[in-house]
């Protein structure tokens, strides 16, 4: 073998390698077996022959060379990307896989009834769902469409921007008839407050609102959005939500509007390369079609609250 012909699989496994730190991580990442990667990393080695990874406590660690290599190999990756696109695009009607990624709660509370008029209007269609907070890249196409809450920063990517999903201070109406309603910020130091166990980006985000809170003013944590979701609707304690959700439930309670309120930009977004795909043209059409309602129905009800106060 000469660095002339060497095959791609064994630059993908020896991204994997970089990425995960192991050759187990990098098998479970590409769907292979862990000999089988250790062996495209000596291939890979023994045809360029150099060494890319040394042994250590913590894992493989890269060498210098190895390091100079990576920007290389993820622009053969991009490329790999792209000869897959252009070849599944061909081929006549809404047919196949499309794979869409979005957050926990929108995977799992907003697109199931949007994906199913998707698939009664597109049964040949086949989709993957990936709920996942974090952000699945699109131009390895670890998804072909994906519901992001920041604005894409990619030029390769076509992106349409939905609105403003609006969250809020929410609890539920049992919890409120036990504990009282605060009305101020400054009074959640008396109930149980559920949020964050670890800090992420979009925590740091919030943070900016909310200043003051921090992991030690909750009484209860955890990094699952579903699972804060869920305590808010078991009347567990007061939490923040979408408004979008809290208003298909009666028994839930937004607390203090005009003090907190925290507004995330959607869009829906994926590869140019796929624009003339003709089933990612149908999910992508459906998402933005089906989002665009499910924010307008929480714009219509806010506008509908206001003119009620207005009338009282």
């Amino acid at each position: 073998m000469t660095s002339m012909n060497i095959g791609w699989e064994l630059y993908r496994s020896f991204l994997a390698v970089l990425r995960e730190g192991s050759l187990s991580g990098a098998a479970r990442a590409l769907g292979i077996t862990q000999p089988t990667a250790g062996r495209h990393v000596a291939a890979l080695e023994k045809a360029l022959g150099v060494v890319l990874f040394t042994r250590s406590q913590v894992g493989l660690m890269p060498t210098e060379i190895a390091l100079a290599l990576r920007g290389h190999a993820e622009a053969m990756e991009s490329t790999a990307a792209s000869l897959a696109r252009a070849a599944t695009s061909q081929g006549e009607g809404v047919r196949g896989v499309v794979r869409v990624s979005a957050s926990e709660v929108i995977g799992v509370e907003v697109l199931p009834p949007i994906v199913a008029r998707l698939r009664e209007q597109h049964p040949a269609l086949k989709v993957e769902l990936v709920s996942t907070n974090r952000l699945q890249d699109l131009l390895r196409r670890e998804a072909d469409i994906a519901v992001r809450m920041v604005r894409p920063r990619q030029e390769q990517l076509v992106a349409r921007r939905i609105g403003q999903v609006e969250l809020g201070f929410h609890a539920h109406k049992d919890y409120l008839a036990r504990h009282g309603t605060p009305r101020r910020l400054d009074e959640l130091a008396a109930h149980s407050v559920i949020g964050y166990d670890q800090p992420s980006a979009f925590v740091r985000n919030a943070d900016k609102s909310l200043k003051g809170f921090s992991r030690d003013a909750f009484s209860l944590r955890t990094d699952s959005d579903l699972a804060q979701l869920a305590l808010i609707r078991a009347g567990a304690g007061i939490g923040i939500c979408q408004v979008g959700l809290a208003q298909r439930d009666s028994a839930l309670l937004r607390l203090m509007p005009r003090t907190f309120s925290l507004k995330l930009e959607t869009w829906v977004t994926m590869h140019e390369d796929l624009r003339s795909n003709p089933r990612c043209r149908a999910a992508f059409d459906a998402l933005v079609d089906g989002l665009q309602h499910y924010i307008g129905s929480q714009a219509q009800a806010k506008m509908g609250r206001a003119r009620t106060r207005a009338s009282e």
